[in-house]
């Protein structure tokens, strides 16, 4: 969630880091030696091409900006090759669970607080609201320290998941069949703008 400018996506919209079928541990399914050793940033663009439909791709781009860096490549070889669809599947059975997201009152709080400080216990009440009473227990947040000016900022939200997820699944009932997660992570931080502050 960011906030500079805009103009941009992800200026006001949560962005897509992955979908992470479990348990954890559950990695590189059936991936060649070559595409493990090549999964690292400095690799991403030697691993093979994810093939998408364009308008799948398209909207990947806008909400997985990592794409610029071939991140989609990443989650595919270390995660989707497990999830048990094609690269189609996969992605599109993100982004719908994003749209979800990006349409709830959770993204407006942080749209709202660009900024400002959020507790994770607002974050929790936000999803309970647009997902259901306890959808929050399965969200954790987590924080990393600005080096610069040693705020703490929002980094990332993991949302607990259970259930088969295809075209029709609906976001909330993937959260209420999740075990809560045990703890909420990072107690409060900054929403920061897009861009170097």
């Amino acid at each position: 969630m960011q906030g500079a400018d805009r103009g941009r996506f992800d200026a006001t919209h949560f962005t897509l880091h992955g979908l992470w079928p479990q348990p954890n541990g559950n990695f590189y399914c059936q991936v060649a030696a070559a595409d493990k050793a090549n999964d690292n940033p400095a690799h991403w663009q030697d691993l093979p091409p994810v093939e998408l439909d364009p308008n799948t791709r398209s909207e990947l781009d806008q909400v997985m900006p990592g794409t610029a860096s071939d991140l989609e490549r990443h989650e595919w070889i270390k995660h989707g090759t497990c999830y048990g669809k094609s690269q189609q599947a996969y992605f599109s059975d993100a982004l719908n669970l994003m749209r979800a997201v990006n349409a709830s009152p959770v993204r407006d709080l942080f749209a709202k607080n660009i900024g400002k400080q959020l507790t994770s216990d607002q974050i929790r009440s936000a999803f309970d609201s647009a997902f259901g009473a306890g959808a929050g227990e399965r969200v954790r947040v987590s924080c990393l320290v600005d080096s610069t000016s040693g705020r703490r900022l929002i980094g990332e939200l993991t949302l607990g998941l259970t259930g088969p997820i295809g075209p029709s699944s609906r976001l909330s009932d993937l959260m209420q069949a999740a075990a809560p997660t045990s703890k909420a992570g990072c107690p409060k931080g900054v929403i920061d703008s897009t861009g170097f502050q």
